[in-house]
């Protein structure tokens, strides 16, 4: 007979799952002892949050992640995470342990309560799309399939809490497992409303003199990379991402022109998308920051915006439509346009730009990321950090087969970290490549230890710039200054590893040099760089924001 826990876990491997990632709490105990005895790996945390952020960049690599916590200290710790997930559209299932039922019925009060049961359903309600508390084995097997399916159709957080009678009751196995597919539309015949969008869309595109592309997060999430591709060859339409979308397609593609965030972009970028006829954009998440801090200037009488759930094209709304049908029947209209009228000009033309070191000359942070972009290859996981990592990262090119992590929208300090062990855990055929400001790193740098435990092999690049530069150029003040810590210093504390510091262009060669033979541990590069040296688009995104509060 299976058990609820035994079918739970069951159900997470066969959606593949191979790795759970938590923390060990008196309420979740017996269901992680369950979990030690499946093919799942349990990856314990230094703390929640930690997990959160780990299984949130697993679940970006892997199309699914889950984290395992106790109640109340646990699960109240791991929230800031899932929120995370759910702004950015990652499927996270959360589950958490919970005390007895009859203790929940009596109202005792408990440790790791406020006496209030409902309190963390309640607050996980609010960010997940869906959340159940098990209370009947015969039920629970049913109430698991439908909160998972949820978590695979919207790509957003689910909830699932089991106390702890429950984990060794026997449930009720179903018959056939629910369609977790995300299309509910018969996919062979298009609706009235997909039909419509396409005709509209296809009337501004084939009358446009200089169409564009933004491709947006959806393409990753929803797995229609190859439909996007099949777009850029029957329009031979030019193709910018947004950053959260940064990495849906091969930045050494020949029709891709680069990131567009506003006026964080390289000139060519901003004045290609922003003075286009018609825009077509696809799986965008339309936020201030990731489209450049209140500074993108997109027309809505040349946009056509279409996501996973319906298409915008002027004020006209369509829906339901799917961004794969919709995809589809431009493909099956569009006529190519000549190259010469759309005036494109790769992106990956920058790299053909040769880097000659001056050994002896102070670091820059300019001159970081131009030898950084001479230093990715195919087949890295790229992670950076919220603050001007993640900006100058902008820039960065993603062969083939390299993904790009960040959070270009809910913008949390200190992901960076955990991420990369999420991340590593996902495909471990991949190496990580780690952005990460000194002040970001010591909001979670403890999760390192966990990483070095692993024994992973990522490169993970320090940036010390002496404090919260991205808060600087917003509004400096003393709260911008943080402790200044030997931070090549600590991965030894915690394990086997190689670090070192870099000021000068010679010292990074060589630490480029040691960090990509080192492949069987941790190499760590804390890069020494002044404190207002950062990126133009930061300083340009700090006066934005800045003026914007001001009004």
């Amino acid at each position: 007979m299976t058990t609820v826990s035994e079918y739970l876990f069951h159900r997470l491997e066969s959606l593949g799952v191979q790795h759970i990632f938590g923390v060990p709490g008196d309420y979740v105990l017996d269901l992680m002892d369950v979990l030690n005895q499946t093919p799942i790996k349990l990856i314990c945390n230094c703390n929640e949050l930690n997990a959160g952020y780990a299984a949130d960049a697993y679940g970006r690599v892997r199309g699914l992640g889950a984290v395992c916590v106790t109640y109340g200290v646990g699960g109240f710790s791991l929230v800031n995470a899932v929120v995370g997930a759910y702004a950015e559209r990652v499927p996270l299932v959360v589950i958490s342990g919970a005390p007895n039922s009859s203790v929940s019925k009596d109202n005792l009060l408990l440790h790791h309560t406020t006496g209030d049961y409902n309190l963390q359903f309640s607050i996980m309600e609010k960010v997940t799309v869906a959340s159940v508390i098990l209370t009947n084995a015969s039920q629970a097997a049913s109430q698991i399939d439908q909160t998972l399916a949820a978590c695979l159709h919207y790509k957003r957080p689910v909830y699932i809490e089991i106390p702890v009678d429950l984990v060794h009751q026997p449930c009720i196995l179903p018959e056939t497992y629910p369609d977790s597919s995300f299309k509910l539309i018969n996919p062979e015949t298009l609706t009235a409303a997909v039909e419509e969008a396409v005709e509209e869309a296809v009337d501004l595109l084939e009358t446009a003199q200089r169409p564009v592309i933004l491709a947006g997060v959806e393409f990753n999430r929803f797995h229609l990379q190859n439909k996007l591709l099949q777009l850029l060859e029957t329009t031979g339409y030019p193709l910018a991402t947004t950053m959260l979308g940064k990495s849906c397609i091969s930045e050494m593609h020949p029709q891709f022109i680069g990131n567009y965030v506003g006026a964080l972009s390289r000139d060519y970028v901003c004045q290609r998308i922003e003075t286009a006829d018609c825009v077509l954009c696809l799986g965008a998440i339309m936020s201030d920051m990731n489209l450049g801090g209140y500074t993108a200037n997109l027309d809505e009488r040349k946009l056509i915006n279409a996501n996973s759930e319906k298409v915008k094209i002027k004020h006209h709304f369509y829906q339901p439509v799917y961004l794969g049908d919709f995809i589809d029947g431009l493909i099956g209209k569009l006529q190519k346009k000549d190259a010469e009228t759309l005036e494109i000009t790769p992106a990956s033309h920058i790299l053909s730009q040769s880097f000659i070191s001056q050994p002896e000359a102070k670091l820059t942070n300019r001159r970081f990321y131009e030898r950084i972009n001479h230093f990715l290859e195919d087949k890295f996981i790229v992670i950076a950090d919220t603050g001007d990592a993640i900006v100058s990262a902008m820039d960065l090119f993603m062969p083939q087969d390299t993904d790009f992590i960040g959070q270009a929208f809910y913008l949390s300090i200190g992901y960076a970290i955990p991420a990369c062990l999420g991340a590593a855990m996902a495909d471990p055929h991949r190496r990580p490549i780690i952005f990460v400001g000194d002040g970001a790193f010591q909001m979670t740098a403890q999760e390192l230890s966990t990483i070095i435990r692993y024994k992973l092999n990522p490169i993970i690049f320090l940036i010390n710039n002496d404090g919260y530069t991205i808060e600087r150029v917003i509004q400096d003040g003393p709260y911008n200054d943080i402790q200044p810590w030997k931070y090549h210093q600590i991965p030894q504390i915690f394990g086997e590893s190689w670090s070192c510091e870099v000021s000068t262009e010679g010292e990074l060669e060589a630490a480029l040099v040691q960090a990509k033979t080192n492949i069987h541990c941790v190499s760590f590069i804390e890069i020494h760089l002044d404190r207002f040296d950062c990126s133009q688009g930061l300083t340009r995104l700090g006066k934005a924001v800045n003026k914007k509060a001001q009004t």
